[in-house]
């Protein structure tokens, strides 16, 4: 039986971190006849094309205010998931798409709720990437549902669209088993990463919705929970709407926490967790998060008199007129498959915490109460740092706020990082490499055990605007979900009760 203290979220983290000793038993050759297909099809309904859409230029919808806004919503939809390159791969082609996703797998669906527009009838869409395309598959006003299942949640008041993205947990679970679940939200990070910044180009502005029945929301989209399961709800406000506003409400709810469960086979400890991070009908939700907020913020940590702190305050990275080279680099962006080991510059590394970090910056929201993420206090940065003119080799801490660098370890760590990056060579040749980390038991404390999914959803947020903001600045960058946990809090000198979330390693491509 598991440790009574220790929640179902933090029994499936030790249950799913890979071991140097243990590893080599868990991995399984690949079924390639069960391969998953990455994409949903509907045998009947009505199909949406956006293609057209898609290469017309901004001044040939000028006096075409239906088209515009066709434009807007193509433009949103294509660079938030859409397909950028099909390649060949065994068992079936591999298609990429424009947000990044672990083994190519694709484990998201986005799905598109109008509450009844003048071009868009009331009723349930599924975005099509292989076509570009809407597929109407319910034709009826499912708005009303949608805002029960999110508690009245004040941005769907006043807004005509929402998109909701899910998991296809098999897509995943194909390759990393249980393991999969993180993979799952940190891929959903990447894709809300992308609508954030898709929404600034195209005029839209969303807002996160992490607190509500999944149950309900899957009866509303009429999915298997068996199968798919509901993750983040988006209310879409039209900024060229002058009667739409967006008040803030809370992007994150909690959920309860469960230590009164059973021992959990393997293979079924991602479904088993899941559903236990579900919050449930009828069920009493905190929605003011009146819960114990943490005694020392971020900003606090090693902030220790005789530690260095070096400023990253920068000049922010030009996208051009109307975020242009966003869409651009958006459209290019690709994981980096090898470095040559030459040095970053420390300009560089500032620029991209810059435009990771400080939101403020280019789209005029600040990270505080910001309807982007679910809680970045609770995520915490560090990076080793092998290679970068400029800064000395060693471990630092980075506070967003303070926007500086603080050193807690001086050491080169490419042996090391080669060895915890399970011997890519990735670890060992990046200039720098971030980790995303998060206290799990405080953030259970805030939270319950869903604060697994917005952990993980932030920390894959955050990965996706440092690698936008690497290939703009010609910066190879690749981010990996497979590294040795425990190792990762040895190396780096940091608590061992510090899940580690995500990494990202940034060089010169070879």
């Amino acid at each position: 039986m598991p440790e009574i203290y220790q929640s179902i979220a933090q029994h499936y983290h030790e249950r799913t971190k890979y071991d140097p000793e243990t590893l080599a038993s868990k991995s399984q050759r690949l079924d390639w006849a069960k391969q998953p297909v990455p994409f949903k099809e509907y045998k009947i309904g009505s199909d949406y094309d956006l293609k057209p859409y898609l290469q017309q230029q901004a001044e040939s919808f000028a006096n075409n205010p239906d088209a515009k806004w066709w434009q807007r919503l193509s433009q949103l939809l294509f660079h938030s998931y859409g397909l950028t390159a099909k390649m060949p791969s065994m068992g079936s082609a591999v298609y990429l798409r424009s947000a990044p996703s672990a083994g190519g797998l694709y484990p998201a669906e986005v799905y598109l709720l109008s509450r009844g527009t003048p071009l868009l009838p009331a009723g349930l869409y599924n975005y099509q990437c292989r076509t570009h395309s809407l597929m109407q598959y319910w034709e009826n006003d499912v708005w009303q549902a949608l805002q029960a299942a999110c508690f009245w949640h004040p941005t769907l008041e006043n807004t005509q669209l929402a998109i909701i993205t899910t998991a296809v947990f098999y897509r995943s679970v194909w390759r990393y088993e249980d393991r999969a679940y993180r993979r799952i939200f940190l891929d959903t990070g990447h894709l809300l990463g992308n609508i954030e910044l898709a929404g600034a180009i195209t005029d839209y502005r969303p807002h996160l919705i992490g607190g509500f029945v999944d149950e309900a929301v899957n009866d509303l989209l009429y999915i298997d929970p068996e199968q798919e399961g509901a993750t983040v709800v988006i209310a879409l406000a039209d900024l060229l709407d002058v009667k739409q506003n967006l008040p803030l409400g809370k992007t994150a709810l909690p959920s309860t926490i469960d230590t009164n469960y059973p021992s959990i086979p393997d293979g079924e400890l991602l479904k088993y967790f899941h559903f236990h991070t579900q919050i449930q009908s009828g069920g009493t939700v905190d929605k003011n998060l009146t819960t114990i907020k943490p005694e020392n913020t971020l900003e606090d940590k090693y902030n220790f008199p005789f530690c260095d702190k070096i400023s990253t305050v920068t000049t922010p990275i030009d996208w051009g007129e109307n975020l242009l080279d966003l869409e651009n680099t958006i459209y290019k962006r690709r994981s980096t498959r090898a470095y040559s080991g030459e040095n970053l510059t420390f300009d560089e590394l500032k620029a991209l915490l810059d435009f990771t970090y400080q939101s403020q910056n280019y789209i005029d929201q600040n990270l505080d109460n910001c309807p982007d993420y679910f809680d970045l206090n609770l995520i915490e940065t560090f990076i080793a740092v092998s290679g970068v003119k400029g800064l000395d080799s060693g471990c630092y801490y980075y506070a967003p706020k303070a926007q500086e660098l603080r050193q807690i370890r001086f050491k080169n760590f490419r042996r090391e990082l080669h060895f915890l990056c399970l011997g890519q060579e990735l670890g060992r040749d990046a200039g720098a490499v971030i980790f995303h980390t998060a206290d799990l038991k405080t953030a259970i404390a805030q939270y319950g055990d869903r604060v697994y999914r917005y952990l993980h959803l932030d920390a894959g947020h955050l990965g996706q605007k440092l690698n936008l903001a690497a290939i703009r600045l010609n910066i190879g960058v690749s981010g990996i979900g497979g590294f040795f946990d425990d190792q990762v809090n040895d190396v780096l000198g940091i608590p061992a009760d510090e899940a580690v979330l995500y990494i990202t390693t940034l060089g010169r491509p070879r």
